[in-house]
């Protein structure tokens, strides 16, 4: 905006410099014409002066000798008014003249100031002298003298004097003219800032703004047009801050919508390009956004059967569905599908893939289908021995007593067994519904592994294991006794089950801080030296029915069950479990639970 205040400043200088320039060649001929007009008027009076004054004799005729009465009176009053005189007779004969041989002139009849003069009207007339090389003004009126003579009496003077009042005049004016044009100059720049200075800040703002500079204001103006134009500016700044707002509010709750699905999200336009990758699906396939957002989908090269899917769709633009597996890099089975992007059914933008990972669904799925299959599995076996044995029984076939004993001693370990599988379903149903109340309070820790190890004694002493506690005296922990019970005697019950004759199990817990949960923990470990745990099998280790030998685990009367309701009771008292197993060498059971629960 610069350049435009000098431009106007300029304008406005060279219009009033014209105007000054203008002003002055008037006032200089205005002034000119009025000093000849004055002069005019007082030559005029002076030859009316004179004609009184004058007693001169007639002029002689045609071809007569001219007296010199005439040039010497011309002389004298050339001196008294200090003017060119010259007397012309009539017929326009020159016969007297103050600077000039009268011999040689022209005749003057037809002069414009003596052609122009009447009685009483001077005729006067402005030319170049020839006689005495410069502008003259000449004032001629026919007189008649108390002599006798009738003739034209002329008065010339040089405008010299004119030019050199004119000088003066320039000098003055031109003067005046320049403080004029100082203070028109200023004036103007002043007048240009006024007029420009609004202008420029509107100018500033409305660059601001397009520079998503959105809180910029022009801010209260003078109550004109440029004012109402800078409301115009600042009201518009508002809706557009306003509209900003809502799209950004709109486009940060899209942005979250889209990082916080649970579904994967790939969109590809119609030129072929990636044009939008969620969070979910980057974790899904193992690919960062800023990486492929604007390259096409066929980089995607190592998912195979995804881009044939993705070229299916593009070229079918309908909607599609299938399930694929990927290695990314564990196995995940996805659930697509493929829905085409059109506005108003008519304009089509691309495709919109649509990614779900189903394989926890698969996976418990099929998990529900085993453990509906186990539980069919493990009620029918001791069904079937109680059924078999109680039809031998019933048929008569077994005279010694002592064999009746035996098969009704199996008839009732298989009704105990297969009461203790029933109930352990139960407690898990109960347990993974949360339908359990826990009953807190605090428990003597040392107390409650010396009432297990009893529990477990006989057991443990018919395989000549032993059982050593590596439990402080002064340990508490807030929880359910029942439930930590029921913990403690299946992991150290597993423990005396699959630990080989005169091994060993270490009970062991110590008190420590986890910043995890910024609280006070306790981790307690179960160990022994028994047969271990195939690597392969640790993640599936606390499922429902879960065997590692399933003929082992059979014999050995487990349902099965007990490390699944195990890590649920662990999950419940917000606590956590693990295992570290090595085959052939022994296992590791290790809960941590927190000191002091929550407060419900």
């Amino acid at each position: 905006m610069k350049p435009f205040r000098s431009r106007l400043t300029l304008i406005l200088l060279l219009l009033v410099g014209i105007s000054v320039l203008a002003a002055g060649l008037t006032m200089a001929k205005v002034f000119r014409d009025s000093h000849i007009s004055s002069l005019e008027d007082y030559m005029g009076r002076e030859i009316d002066l004179l004609e009184d004054l004058l007693e001169l004799p007639p002029a002689p005729a045609a071809g007569e000798a001219l007296p010199s009465v005439f040039e010497e009176e011309a002389k004298r009053l050339g001196s008294l008014t200090d003017s060119r005189v010259t007397f012309v007779a009539r017929d326009g004969r020159v016969i007297g003249d103050s600077l000039g041989n009268t011999a040689s002139m022209d005749n003057h009849l037809n002069r414009e100031e003596i052609r122009t003069s009447v009685s009483g009207t001077p005729g006067h007339a402005v030319r170049y002298s020839d006689t005495l090389g410069r502008d003259m003004l000449y004032v001629a009126a026919p007189i008649v003298s108390s002599g006798g003579f009738d003739g034209y009496l002329r008065l010339s003077m040089s405008l010299d004097i004119v030019g050199e009042g004119l000088q003066r005049g320039w000098i003055i004016m031109g003067s005046a003219l320049a403080i004029l044009f100082l203070i028109a100059a200023v004036v103007s720049y002043r007048l240009a800032g006024g007029l420009t200075r609004p202008i420029e800040h509107i100018m500033d703002t409305a660059n601001r703004i397009s520079k998503l500079d959105y809180d910029a204001r022009v801010g209260p103006m003078r109550q004109d047009e440029i004012g109402q134009l800078g409301a115009s500016i600042d009201n518009m700044a508002d809706s557009l801050q306003a509209q900003m707002h809502t799209i950004r509010d709109n486009e940060s709750l899209l942005q979250n919508v889209l990082d916080n699905m649970t579904g994967g999200i790939l969109m590809v336009n119609q030129d072929e390009k990636i044009g939008l990758v969620n969070r979910q699906a980057e974790r899904m396939l193992g690919i960062r956004a800023d990486r492929v957002v604007g390259r096409r989908y066929v980089e995607l090269k190592r998912f195979y059967e995804l881009t044939r899917f993705i070229e299916e769709g593009l070229q079918r633009k309908c909607r599609m569905h299938d399930e694929l597996t990927l290695f990314v890099p564990e196995e995940r089975l996805i659930s697509l599908d493929g829905v085409p992007m059109t506005v108003l059914e008519e304009s089509y933008h691309g495709m919109l893939f649509l990614f779900q990972d189903v394989s926890d669904i698969r996976r418990l799925e099929r998990m529900r289908s085993e453990f509906v299959a186990n539980v069919s599995h493990e009620l029918k076996t001791p069904v079937a021995a109680v059924q078999g044995f109680a039809e031998t029984l019933l048929a008569g076939g077994v005279k010694d007593e002592e064999t009746a004993r035996s098969f009704l001693k199996i008839i009732y370990d298989e009704g105990d067994r297969l009461n203790r599988l029933i109930g352990d379903i139960l407690d898990l149903s109960k347990i993974e519904s949360r339908r359990i109340q826990l009953d807190y309070a605090p428990v003597h820790v040392l107390t409650l592994f010396q009432s297990v190890s009893r529990v477990l004694e006989g057991a443990a002493e018919q395989k000549r294991i032993e059982i050593r506690l590596n439990v402080p005296e002064e340990l508490f922990i807030e929880a359910d006794e029942d439930r930590l019970r029921q913990i403690f005697l299946n992991l150290v019950g597993n423990g005396v089950s699959y630990t080989p004759d005169g091994g060993r199990i270490v009970i062991k817990a110590e008190e420590f801080t986890d910043e995890r949960y910024d609280d006070e923990r306790i981790r307690f470990s179960v160990s022994d030296n028994g047969i271990g745990i195939p690597k392969k099998d640790l993640p599936r280790i606390f499922e429902r029915f879960y065997r590692v030998d399933k003929a082992r685990s059979r014999s050995s009367g487990g349902t099965g069950l007990g490390l699944s309701i195990v890590k649920h009771l662990v999950e419940l008292h917000r606590g956590t479990i693990s295992v570290e197993s090595e085959l052939g060498v022994g296992s590791t059971f290790i809960v941590e639970l927190p000191i002091l629960q929550e407060n419900p």
